[in-house]
């Protein structure tokens, strides 16, 4: 007799699923090409600053972000700076015609392009490699090359705060803003002063590939992902030459108890004046109200101790004379565009991870 399991027919086996074939190696992609205009008279911090922060972005996939070249206007060679060196710049202007986004720092030596607003026929020739569709970066005053060309017209754009009055002047149909760090209009970017560049090309770092590997720029580098308020945090503003002033002393002893309450007659007591003389002579001298003065001093008061002191927010506001945070904050706000935890922050930034390399 025969077992059962004999006649019982071979269980079909399941069909073992095809061997996937082999993933071909990710194709190189090609990184976004930097293009740095050097030009006479650049200052060298300002022409790193795309090769610092494009050429370190990098992400989890293999290969590098952007590719950073640096050109002149005329064949290679030498390209003088404000400093007591020259840079060699190995590239033409025929590398203009290979960029995706162009970059043009400051230079102290613009020449009619500062003084006229006219392109040089070099810079005419070598801008006019620019294919249609770059991106279009300054730094500075390099805004005064893209206002020059044309690139400018009709939009917004900023330049360093000492520079925007004569670059409106000079530049009447573009919308300048003196009090940002960056305008991003697009395809065109322009940045304050020095330090402001970084703040842009973080930026565009961020709006090319996002936060995360923006921030990790930024820690590489050593510098906040984002700073708060404009420029006019950091404009000095000193208090007015007293020499020869009538109203000095009412100055000297309001700047001795700023923390206490200060009324206009009592200023006006200080040099013997009526509060009506003493308010047209004051604004005279100083070009502002002595209540307008007096705030401003207070705000300065307030910057000096949010930068050099721990002193908490709310004895901030009591020794500035503001009494509360609240009225510090709105006052600061006003002036410079940034809260006092903001700007404390910005200058007092304690770095907790290690430097990048």
């Amino acid at each position: 007799m025969t077992s059962d399991r004999a006649h019982h027919a071979p269980r079909p086996q399941p069909a073992r699923p095809a061997r996937p074939a082999p993933r071909p190696p990710d194709r190189p992609r090609r990184p976004h090409r930097v293009v740095v205009l050097a030009l006479d008279g650049l200052l060298p911090f300002e022409l790193g600053i795309p090769q610092r922060i494009f050429g370190r972005v990098r992400d989890e996939r293999p290969g590098p972000l952007y590719e950073v070249v640096t050109c002149s206007v005329r064949p290679p060679g030498p390209v003088g700076t404000d400093a007591d060196f020259a840079v060699l710049v190995e590239n033409g202007p025929e590398a203009l015609a290979t960029a995706d986004t162009v970059v043009v720092p400051s230079s102290y030596e613009l020449g009619p392009v500062y003084e006229e607003g006219v392109l040089t026929e070099e810079l005419t020739a070598a801008l006019a490699l620019v294919r249609p569709g770059t991106r279009l970066v300054a730094i500075c005053t390099g805004g005064y090359v893209l206002a020059a060309a044309g690139y400018l017209d009709g939009r917004p754009a900023t330049t360093h705060w000492a520079s925007a009055e004569h670059f409106q002047r000079l530049f009447p149909k573009v919308r300048v803003d003196p009090d940002v760090l960056f305008v991003d209009d697009g395809d065109v970017l322009t940045s304050a002063g020095v330090a402001a560049g970084i703040d842009l090309c973080v930026h565009i770092v961020r709006r090319d590939h996002g936060t995360a590997v923006a921030n990790d720029v930024a820690r590489r580098t050593v510098v906040p992902p984002h700073r708060d308020g404009g420029q006019a945090q950091y404009i000095e503003r000193p208090v007015p030459d007293p020499q020869q002033s009538s109203t000095t002393n009412a100055r000297a002893w309001a700047l001795d108890r700023l923390q206490e309450p200060i009324q206009l007659r009592d200023m006006a007591a200080q040099e013997s004046m009526s509060v009506r003389t003493f308010t047209r002579r004051f604004r005279e001298e100083a070009g502002v109200s002595p209540g307008q003065w007096l705030t401003g001093q207070r705000v300065e008061r307030a910057r000096h101790l949010l930068e050099s002191t721990d002193l908490s927010v709310d004895q901030v506001a009591r020794d500035a004379g503001f009494g509360t945070a609240q009225s510090m904050r709105q006052h600061l706000m006003a002036t410079l565009g940034v809260t006092p935890t903001a700007y404390r922050r910005t200058f007092r930034t304690e770095l907790s991870t290690a430097c990048g390399q």
